[in-house]
């Protein structure tokens, strides 16, 4: 067993080397701390090195019982060093989040290879005053009482993540019957429970102590804060073995989260929201019942054993829950949407075509390129955990991993924009007809595109203001973030006859625009005969746009307002429903999608 307590006491530190320059004097009757392998510095009345490595090996054939605060010259020994830490830690633990340390018990196992109790070397050191070049402290070559052989060095300095960290270093056999945790991506991870006489309970650890990091050898680690109680549960269960933990003080979460469980407030600290995309029936008892394209709110992704999460159906005017149940967890769900598209294609192709804006929607088709994934979106449920979670950043992880790449719910955050939202309709040629007369109404006002001249264009992309562009003689016609910005700071909508990848355009400006989606069949396609003629447009090229843009609103990423072909019968008629439609979404949350490219 080797143990090894790296920390910054306070008092006198233990120095890296000696610096050159002039010494202030010691205290009379005291000699001065320097580094060393656990040998007094030699001075004009010390022995020579090798009666001192005489007297040390003499010395270390009996047990060390010597304190960290003994004014001996000797080492304290591998027991009295560690029942020191744990008895400190078990006294007042919260008093260690005072500065970054690491308390390490280890094997030789874990090592590589055993090393005798009378080999060991152990060292205080002040991380702060040691140069990064020297991660290890090689003795002399010329010193055969300072070899390798005969007093190993291994030094490892504390990991500094946070002003209030500490990394506990121990055998972590099934660490999770060693401890059990509670949380989730809003409250962080928490040890709950720990297990007697486990090695977790040797090192101290506590219910309330949050894990933000664990690590596993070789160089494996994954940061715990912002991430699920399932994914966090299902990293801490593959842990058996040597790891490191991370651990930070909050006293006052760990509190406030038992206290809301016990309460029946919360059954987890898990709080996000996504967008299904697809439809589930929810038939078992307790099951909740979604459309493609709802909203909800999860609470917990390890409710009822695991499999399911606990959601709340979100209200378009807020971000409240209103109905709640359970549903499949992101592995299930990935499940059910493969099926379901797999029995779509079973289908014949004249069951399957379905007039535009007749039946619910079944499925959105989303997938993810694993190659150009972010963190986040890479990181979806399934499979074993990959060596790549080493050097994981915060954001990985929300999710687990998934070898698929179809997406059953997407990550969605809410946002309430206060000014009037410019106004986008799909297809776009209907959105040229309702744009024209739009426009004459108040409160509403085409966004023309402006011409650039080459210098202003450059200038223009610089400052990433481009949302449309088409090329002109000698330079370019543009719709620009400030034309559109100008309109709202009036409180106008601003009338778009732009393409649907401009919405992602738009969104990384902070620009939200209402979406109005006029869904369009054969029926509907002569009802626009008359506007189709002066534009030059013919009834079946209307069918064929709508069917293309239909396919890319599925790409859109946030929510739309859909208007059925059996909701209006005339254009004044689709003016009207038009109006409602806006006046509906400019007070709705906005629901944006994390991009998973």
């Amino acid at each position: 067993m080797f143990t090894k307590y790296i920390t910054r006491p306070c008092g006198c530190l233990w120095q890296p080397k000696e610096e050159a320059g002039p010494r202030e004097p010691c205290p009379k009757g005291k000699q001065r701390l320097t580094r060393t392998f656990a040998l007094c510095p030699r001075d004009d009345g010390s022995p020579s090195e090798s009666q001192l490595c005489s007297d040390l090996s003499a010395t270390s054939s009996r047990e060390l019982v010597d304190s960290f605060r003994s004014s001996s010259p000797v080492p304290p020994s591998q027991q009295s060093l560690y029942k020191r830490a744990a008895e400190d830690f078990r006294e007042d633990p919260w008093s260690f989040s005072s500065c970054p340390e690491i308390l390490e018990v280890d094997q030789g196992s874990c090592l590589g290879a055993k090393v005798d109790d009378a080999d060991l070397d152990y060292e205080i050191v002040d991380q702060a005053d040691l140069p990064e070049s020297e991660n290890s402290l090689q003795p002399s070559s010329g010193d055969p009482c300072l070899s390798t052989s005969s007093i190993p060095v291994r030094r490892r300095p504390a990991l500094k993540i946070l002003s209030q960290v500490t990394v506990l270093a121990f055998q972590g056999d099934a660490l999770l019957e060693q401890i059990s945790v509670i949380g989730g991506n809003l409250t962080g991870i928490f040890i709950h429970r720990v297990t007697p006489g486990s090695a977790a309970d040797q090192m101290a650890l506590r219910p309330g102590t949050q894990i933000t990091m664990v690590e596993t050898e070789p160089l494996s680690k994954a940061v715990l804060e912002g991430m699920t109680l399932e994914r966090a549960v299902r990293l801490l269960q593959r842990v058996n073995g040597f790891c490191c933990l991370s651990v930070k003080v909050n006293v006052e979460g760990y509190k406030k989260l038992v206290q809301d469980m016990e309460a029946k407030v919360a059954t987890s600290g898990d709080s996000f929201y996504i967008r299904v995309n697809l439809a589930m029936e929810g038939r078992a008892e307790g099951e909740l019942q979604v459309h493609c394209n709802d909203v909800l709110h999860i609470t917990d992704t390890l409710f009822q054993g695991g499999s399911c999460w606990h959601a709340h159906r979100v209200s378009p005017q807020c971000t409240k829950g209103t109905e709640h149940g359970a549903v499949p967890n992101y592995t299930r769900a990935q499940q059910l949407l493969i099926g379901l598209i797999q029995d779509m294609a079973h289908q014949s192709t004249v069951a399957r075509k379905q007039p535009s804006g007749g039946a619910r929607k079944l499925v959105r088709i989303v997938s993810v390129d694993r190659t150009k994934a972010s963190p986040l979106w890479s990181s979806f449920d399934g499979g074993q955990l990959d060596p790549s979670w080493a050097e994981e950043p915060p954001t990985m992880g929300f999710w687990a991993e998934s070898c698929f790449t179809l997406v059953p719910y997407t990550l969605v955050h809410p946002r309430r924009p206060s000014q009037a939202r410019p106004v986008l309709f799909v297809p776009g040629v209907v959105g040229k007809i309702l744009i024209k007369k739009l426009c004459l109404l108040h409160g509403f006002k085409r966004c023309l595109a402006e011409y650039l001249s080459q210098e202003e264009y450059d200038t223009s992309c610089q400052r990433g203001d481009i949302i449309q562009e088409r090329e002109a003689p000698g330079g370019h016609y543009c719709v620009t973030r400030r034309a559109v910005e100008s309109l709202m700071e009036k409180n106008t909508h601003a009338l778009l006859d732009v393409r649907l990848d401009s919405i992602c355009v738009l969104h990384k400006m902070e620009v939200f625009p209402i979406i109005i989606h006029v869904s369009i069949n054969e029926k509907v396609a002569k009802k626009f005969k008359k506007a189709l003629q002066r534009l030059g447009t013919t009834e079946d090229q209307l069918l064929e746009a709508a069917r293309q843009e239909e396919g890319e609103l599925d790409k859109a990423p946030c929510l739309y307002s859909s208007l059925a072909p059996d909701s209006w019968s005339d254009l004044d008629a689709l003016l009207g429903c038009v109006r409602l439609a806006i006046a509906d979404e400019q007070k709705t949350v906005v629901w944006t999608e994390q991009s998973p490219h």
